[in-house]
């Protein structure tokens, strides 16, 4: 797989607690300049990049010195809402020597199954990489105790993969990818450089979980298996191995690779069609009609003639044309009662009806399947 070929557009890392410390007890701070050298000459080259940061924990011990060994939830939260801002803080310096601005998001992983929230994340962070913000999020520990156990940003950063349709996850952390067999008790294990599809042997190939950060490999695989799953690649490397995010881009061979099991489009498509709402639509005029299925464009207000049943904002809704076909289904940024005020409108008087709005579009095209 040469992801550089690939033509890699927009891509996730996420940075391990024992990458960030560098194998301490405390944030290592050459090293995260390092790693952010590398993020902004990816950048550079036109590639959108959000960064899954794990760590908030160690920073909140190294400013309150305490032990490290203790792992009870009320300490982890408390060191996790001290060392959060403390995190945030040294990214925001490091990022501006390159003059990159950065926005901090504290999700949970329900906030990506509700289709209501779901969408309020997703409009955040295209805003964000829209007017060049990177984005750096962290599993908001302090309020997501069942979520907080094992592997939370690993599997956060192939959820949010999936939300922002990426092309590659690559999870960096203190190994360089799936072994054979635990490299540290058997020192003929193997390096496993590709792994086409992920099966029960794959979990098998899994060792324990590691001291500092909160998920081992076998919460990687996981994390792999869901994002293969959803069309993105996975390069599971060392954080350590020099300029590893641009070597990784170019496609050398490094770190276990995992490959799409489908594309992108066809599980977004999955996604968006699953529980779409019953008994209810929209319906649109010719102009918005050719607009949709001609020249792949967004629904806005303007094309609406009229709205069917009930729904609230993030569902899924079947959108139809005047001569009652069925021509798409989509994410609604707004339900059924605010579109019936504003059905038919110009969307720069969106605001000026309701008292508010969420953009102009009523259903964005990247959130639409047309059939």
């Amino acid at each position: 797989m040469n992801l550089n070929g690939a033509g890699v557009r927009r891509f996730i890392v996420k940075l391990g607690t024992n990458v960030l410390t560098g194998g301490s007890d405390y944030l290592n701070r050459p090293r995260i300049v390092e790693l952010v050298r590398q993020i902004a000459a990816a950048r550079d080259q036109g590639i959108d990049v959000i960064l899954v940061s794990s760590g908030a924990v160690a920073a909140g011990r190294e400013q309150l010195q305490f032990p490290p060994r203790r792992r009870d939830m009320p300490l982890r939260q408390l060191l996790a809402a001290v060392g959060q801002s403390r995190l945030m803080h040294l990214y925001g310096q490091i990022f501006d020597l390159y003059s990159i601005p950065v926005a901090q998001t504290l999700l949970t992983r329900d906030d990506l199954r509700d289709r209501y929230r779901y969408l309020n994340a997703r409009n955040t962070l295209q805003a964000c990489l829209a007017h060049q913000v990177l984005p750096i999020i962290n599993e908001n520990d302090v309020v997501a105790v069942n979520t907080m156990r094992v592997g939370d940003n690993d599997m956060l950063s192939a959820l949010v993969a999936n939300l922002l349709d990426a092309d590659l996850l690559l999870i960096l952390s203190d190994v360089d990818g799936v072994y054979t067999d635990d490299p540290r008790c058997n020192p003929q294990a193997q390096r496993i450089p590709e792994i086409p599809k992920i099966t029960e042997v794959t979990y098998a190939l899994a060792g324990d979980s590691n001291t500092r950060g909160t998920g081992g490999m076998f919460t990687k695989i996981q994390a792999a298996d869901l994002a293969t799953r959803s069309g993105i690649a996975v390069v599971i490397a060392s954080g350590y191995e020099p300029d590893i995010i641009r070597r990784v881009l170019q496609g050398e061979q490094l770190g276990t690779r995992f490959f799409p099991t489908t594309t992108s489009l066809e599980s977004r498509k999955r996604w968006i069609l699953a529980e779409t709402v019953r008994h209810s639509c929209i319906v649109i005029d010719d102009g918005a009609t050719d607009a949709l299925t001609g020249s792949g464009k967004s629904l806005l207000s303007a094309g609406i003639m009229a709205i069917e049943g009930e729904f609230g904002r993030g569902q899924t809704v079947r959108i139809y044309s005047k001569t009652r076909r069925e021509i798409a289904r989509g994410l609604v940024r707004y339900n059924s009662s605010d579109l019936q005020l504003i059905k038919g409108l110009q969307s720069t008087q969106i605001a000026d009806i309701l008292g508010y709005h969420y953009g102009p579009e009523i259903v964005h095209r990247d959130d639409m399947v047309i059939l």
